[in-house]
Parts: C-alpha cells; structure tokens; sequence
C-alpha cells in the first residue's frame, strides 16, 4: 500500500523529497489503580508528555502518510506514585487498516505488568538510539519500535527486522545500566518484555512472522475481492504460528496474537461454506488456543 502511494506521488512530479512524516498515531490514557497523587495535574502532564514522545517523533527513514500512521491506544494503569517514582502496568492495542476498506485489524495486544519509571515534569523526554536515557523513553522507543516493526512485517516477508534490531538495542543498554534497574529487560521471567522480542526474532519461530505477512497481506487485505484466496491465506498463516508454538509452546507473542485475533478469525471463517475447511481450522485452533475454543465453536454452527 505504501508503494502504491510512492508510485502516485512521482507521477505527480514531485521532485525533492517530502518531510518524513511521524509514524504513529498513539492515545495515551494514564489512570491511578489504587494509589493517590497529591497534584492531580502531573498526571495529566506525564499523559501529554508520553502522547508527545510516541507521536512527535520520527522513529524510521520511511516517509508516512498522515492516513497511514499507525494507530495505538497505551493505557498506563498506575499503581505506586512516590516522590517522581511510578510503579505501574500498562496495556498497549495497536491496529492496521485493511486495504480497500475502512475496517480496521488489531495488530498487537501486548500488557507489560512491570512497567516502572521515574518522571518528573521539569525533565524533558528524550531518546537516544544507541545510550540510555531514562526507563520511562526506554519503555516507550522499545515499544514503538515493536509496533513499527510488526506494521511492516505485515506489508513485508521479515519486513519488520531493522526495527526489531533496534528494539534490541535499546533492551540491551537498559538492561546494563544500574540507575533504573528493571528486571522486565532481563530473562527474569518468561512473560516479559525481553522474551516477547526474543521470540519474536528466535530463528526457529520465523514461521510466526511470515504468517503475519500472509495473514494480513495476502488474507485480510484480499478479503473483499477474494474472500475464498483470502482465507486460505489465512489458514496457511495459522497453519505456520501453529508450527512456531510447537517449537516454542505459549509463547507471549503467540498469546499476545490469539488476544488479539480470535473474534475477527471467528468472523472471517464465520461466513465461509466450506465446511472442511471449517473444521480443520477449528483442528487447529483447539490445539493452538484452547482458551479461545468457546468462540472459535461458532464458527461450525453457521
């Protein structure tokens, strides 16, 4: 689609190179979870602060439409606020648009439960690529980076790899510095933020990010011209994230998928007369994301 866009932009004689635009287009909500602040309007200050970081920023050399920012909604859950020190979870629900319509796909659905940083209003956010700052822009970049990287394995084969590496990057120089320890960078525990990179860019589970290229570019992105192409598409994609969690069973990415996938795969096969493969997506799904399965049966009883 990005393509398609570059093509028409030089037909139309553009000869110097248009200013790289900001590649996200992020909401932020920050909440207190059972905890107190005593200026309610620093608060609101860090939520600009964050917004400002995720969306005022060029995060790549690609050059963005507005229409094609991707959109993501961050919603930082507080639940310690002491002395410029913040304890808290957050949940991020990234989305991509579908070629041709104005529907549009959840992309990621990712919660980081350690998500602890220091911040006070007087200290600008700020980011370097290659040497830590602070957690909290640490936090953020790592994020973005994971977002734009799965946004561009979609319209790509491996498309996302040069984001993923800087990702990285930023795991590796924060998890070294002593000044904000944060063991979500470290293997600590298997459901954190250096093993959902880590998985994602183990060799062994490169099905998993081919699968998102045929799911969303060679299924969703068909679907209205041709819905029967389109899901098998999709069937093969499933077929290859399956593959993936056999080598690495509960992955978080794999959950952090099925999180966000399981109603739209529902709707997608829903409608379809083809009752082999019904079941055979519903063989493996129960083998993939029993936790799902409820929703998944509906599929068979249209």
């Amino acid at each position: 689609m990005r393509k398609i866009f570059a093509f028409f932009c030089l037909l139309a004689g553009l000869t110097a190179r248009p200013a790289q635009a900001q590649e996200l287009n992020a909401v932020v909500a920050i909440t207190l979870e059972n905890t107190t602040v005593t200026d309610p309007a620093l608060i609101t200050q860090l939520q600009r602060d964050v917004a400002a970081f995720l969306n005022t920023r060029t995060w790549t050399k690609q050059t963005y439409r507005p229409e094609e920012r991707i959109k993501l909604r961050m919603f930082i859950g507080l639940t310690n606020a002491q002395n410029g020190a913040y304890q808290a979870t957050m949940r991020l629900i990234a989305t991509r648009p579908v070629y041709g319509t104005s529907y549009e796909t959840n992309l990621l659905n990712i919660n980081d439960r350690s998500f602890n940083f220091l911040y006070t209003p007087q200290t600008p956010l700020d980011f370097s690529p290659s040497n830590f700052v602070n957690n909290l822009s640490s936090l953020l970049a790592f994020y973005a980076y994971m977002v734009i990287g799965t946004d561009q394995d979609t319209f790509a084969r491996l498309g996302g790899t040069p984001y993923y590496d800087q990702a990285r990057v930023i795991l590796q120089y924060s998890a070294s510095q002593t000044n904000e320890p944060d063991a979500g960078w470290t293997d600590a525990s298997t459901r954190n933020r250096y093993w959902l990179l880590n998985n994602l860019t183990d060799p062994q589970l490169e099905a998993f990010r081919t699968g998102l290229y045929a799911y969303y570019r060679q299924g969703m992105d068909v679907f209205i011209e041709k819905p029967a192409e389109a899901r098998t598409s999709i069937l093969a994609a499933l077929t290859g994230i399956q593959k993936a969690n056999v080598v690495r069973p509960s992955t978080l990415f794999v959950r952090a998928f099925f999180d966000a996938k399981a109603d739209e795969i529902t709707n997608i096969f829903r409608t379809s007369d083809n009752a082999e493969q019904k079941q055979q997506l519903i063989t493996l799904l129960t083998d993939v994301d029993p936790g799902n399965l409820n929703k998944y049966q509906a599929v068979l009883r249209q």
